[in-house]
């Protein structure tokens, strides 16, 4: 068995797009692509977790392995924590969490994030790209991350802060976070043991828990900008952008 293990936390019940690991991109569904592109990242197991019947068919239809977890949970973390400790637990040392509606993302990012942990320089890591366009400095469905230093030069670093809107902000090293984590064994059992903190509900930012708790979170910077599908219009985008590929 790998070092390595990637969890995907998936579900039909979210409130800004039911459905949406279901819907269709080429022929395939979301959850599928997302799958297939962490399968081919060969940086070790792949694991869907999901409440959710219809996903776990799905995945198993298809040669993938799923697990059945339970219908509530706070967040996607402890969902995958609950997967982690019934299929692996004392085994990997490296535990990435990978959102399953991010089916463009390149498969080199998990590569990349994996990689950067093998070093053993932080509890947890992330990726994030260039801010492209002005509006996305105010749009709430995009999640930035401040950095304590230039990631397009340094490749990582400290990751200062997450936050939705950065209107009238002045930090200079901002960036466009990427929904992908990778834990240390200790530090995913450790973040599942405190408490919700202030910032993660009020922001509904799971990685805020993790700063506020003093925990090491690192921040690198991918040329691969894929979309996270929050809304029809995230959809069409998407489409638009595989069909040409």
């Amino acid at each position: 068995m790998s070092n390595t293990v990637v969890i995907i936390p998936s579900r039909l019940e979210a409130q800004r797009f039911p459905n949406k690991p279901l819907e269709l991109i080429n022929g395939k569904e979301m959850i599928l692509h997302v799958h297939d592109l962490a399968k081919s990242s060969d940086v070790g197991d792949v694991l869907v977790v999901t409440p959710d019947n219809d996903i776990d068919r799905l995945i198993k239809k298809n040669g993938g392995n799923s697990f059945l977890s339970v219908d509530h949970h706070e967040t996607g973390t402890d969902r995958v924590f609950e997967a982690f400790k019934k299929f692996y637990f004392t085994k990997p040392k490296i535990i990435i969490n990978l959102q399953g509606d991010m089916p463009n993302l390149d498969p080199k990012a998990i590569i990349q994030l994996n990689e950067y942990m093998k070093k053993d320089l932080c509890d947890l890591a992330t990726l994030a790209s260039s801010i492209k366009k002005k509006e996305e400095i105010q749009d709430d469905n995009i999640v930035k991350v401040i950095s304590n230093n230039d990631i397009k030069k340094s490749g990582f670093s400290e990751a200062l802060d997450f936050k939705r809107d950065l209107i009238n902000q002045i930090d200079k090293f901002i960036y466009h976070h990427i929904g992908i984590y990778a834990f240390t064994r200790q530090a995913l059992m450790r973040y599942v043991n405190l408490k919700r903190s202030k910032l993660e509900v009020k922001r509904s930012l799971e990685q805020m828990r993790a700063l506020e708790n003093k925990m090491k979170v690192h921040v690198g910077y991918t040329f691969s900008s894929p979309l996270s599908i929050d809304t029809n219009a995230d959809l069409k985008e998407v489409r638009k952008i595989m069909e040409k590929k």
